[in-house]
């Protein structure tokens, strides 16, 4: 089975972290992984997307057209890519910047305060665990615990203080998404 995955947001708000520890997570569980990064020259507030592929067999292509699952953290991107969710697929949407609901019905779509509760967890920059936590629930490719040991396999040294956080912040989403899913 193959399950494509995109990210996408403001730079500076985590898009290329979230889908590069997915990318890690999937790659230690032992399946076929891309990630393929796509930013603009600025470092923060330019646009950034990143698209993964996690698949049981070799991957073909690393071209995302219509993914299974979207993670949007800002309305530019729920624009760009809520038309191109599959049928059937799940959308994830950063409430805290969109303010406009999905209009797809064809699709799960999960709506989350993000920045507002990464806040409540005690670190905002946690917004995009929290989509990624909520993305997973909603579309188990690989389990909560399988990334957040590859969180804890891959994290530098200088950063094991926010594994505790990181895993709070997956849970909350997780938790999230199970609360507020609209069913297709």
């Amino acid at each position: 089975m193959q399950t494509e995955i995109i990210i996408a947001g403001f730079g500076g708000q985590g898009v290329l972290f979230a889908g590069e520890l997915l990318a890690y997570a999937a790659l230690d569980a032992g399946h076929q992984v891309t990630w393929i990064p796509s930013y603009g020259p600025e470092m923060r507030g330019g646009t950034a997307n990143c698209t993964v592929i996690i698949s049981d067999d070799e991957i073909g292509s690393p071209v995302v057209r219509n993914p299974r699952g979207a993670i949007v953290m800002n309305l530019p991107s729920l624009e760009k890519y809520e038309p191109l969710v599959s049928a059937g697929g799940v959308l994830i949407v950063n409430g805290s910047l969109v303010d406009r609901p999905v209009q797809r019905r064809d699709i799960v779509s999960v709506v989350i305060p993000a920045v507002e509760e990464a806040e409540a967890i005690g670190d905002r920059r946690m917004a995009n665990i929290i989509l990624l936590g909520a993305l997973l629930e909603r579309l188990p490719v690989l389990t909560h615990a399988a990334v957040l040991e590859s969180l804890r396999a891959h994290l530098p040294e200088r950063k094991r203080a926010l594994l505790e956080p990181n895993g709070r912040a997956m849970a909350r989403g997780a938790e999230l998404a199970r609360a507020e899913a609209v069913a297709a």
